[in-house]
């Protein structure tokens, strides 16, 4: 898949477009990418992506913006994953903002896409003030020679899969409902990088995994799956959160105890799949209890994986 920064002055081929944030790429991107890929493979054509970074209420609203779901780099090995064959991540900024419904169209459609066919959500608005609609979009495409198409809500059990049901989910600890939003559970990647060893001073080491710009769609200890360590997943237990026992910082951590692994994994580029949670974050009085709590924690994460394998080796 090709990844460009922005949109070309002139489309160098003509294209199958969609246009979105794709938070999480949850079951309702997934059908929107299942048409785009169908369309595009039908008409000859490749099958584009066009994203933002950051995300428009990023931007709009940074202070009550929502949790991301997926860091852009994980956005796009997921939108990779789908087949898509070209993204455009355009930076969202004042300038950006400032484009009206008909100079989008003009300038990034037609001119700087080459769009022939577009297919969006049902609720898609673009241009300055959202100015622009669907049905805007049907009446200059018809001018210009492309073809606009709504793809409906997807609808999972009666519920709209949306990325805001995800956070909900995510939020409120249901990690099965997110994961059928998904079609996955939920995860987050990210590099192992050192820590303050405060971990393995309690006798449960952790892998400490880097989180740039993010604010956790969750918070709690976690029964988790880790990919990245070898040809099959390491289960272990995984706190997100503030660490309110050892620091005053309130920056969002990941650190995980992987199960039965003792060798070092520093700068490894880990994938936590989020299973199960065992309970909320709590700041304890002293490490002695910090620690009586991390082995229980450890003990119940072990129980749920004897009754819910999901590991080939390396499960308890």
């Amino acid at each position: 898949m090709q990844v460009f920064r922005g949109i070309p002055g002139h489309a160098a081929h003509p294209s199958v477009l969609t246009i979105g944030n794709f938070d999480g790429v949850h079951r309702g991107h997934q059908a929107l990418l299942q048409m785009l890929m169908n369309t595009a493979r039908a008409m000859s054509l490749p099958a584009v992506v066009m994203t933002f970074e950051p995300h428009p209420r990023e931007y709009f609203s940074p202070d009550d913006a929502p949790a991301r779901l997926a860091s852009l780099r994980e956005k796009l090995l997921l939108l990779a994953a789908a087949g898509v064959d070209r993204v455009h991540v355009c930076r969202f900024d004042s300038r950006f903002a400032a484009v009206t419904a008909d100079q989008f169209i003009d300038d990034i459609l037609v001119r700087g896409l080459g769009v022939r066919h577009l297919i969006i959500g049902d609720d898609f608005r673009f241009g300055a003030r959202r100015q622009g609609d669907f049905a805007l979009l049907e009446q200059r495409g018809a001018q210009q020679g492309f073809v606009v198409e709504a793809m409906p809500t997807l609808d999972v059990a009666g519920e709209r899969a949306s990325s805001s049901a995800v956070r909900e989910a995510l939020a409120e600890g249901d990690l099965a409902h997110a994961a059928r939003l998904l079609g996955r559970p939920y995860s987050i990647a990210g590099r192992v990088v050192r820590g303050d060893r405060i971990g393995r001073q309690l006798g449960f080491p952790t892998a400490n995994i880097q989180m740039k710009h993010r604010r956790p769609a969750l918070a709690g200890v976690f029964a988790v799956s880790v990919e990245g360590l070898g040809e099959n997943p390491v289960a272990g237990v995984a706190n997100i959160g503030v660490r309110p026992s050892v620091t005053s910082a309130g920056k969002p951590t990941l650190e995980v105890h992987l199960f039965d692994w003792t060798r070092d994994c520093y700068d490894a580029h880990l994938r936590v799949h989020f299973l199960k949670k065992l309970r909320d974050e709590t700041k304890f009085a002293s490490l002695d209890a910090l620690k009586a709590q991390i082995a229980k924690d450890a003990a119940d994460a072990r129980a749920w994986f004897a009754e819910n394998p999901v590991c080939p080796t390396n499960c308890p």
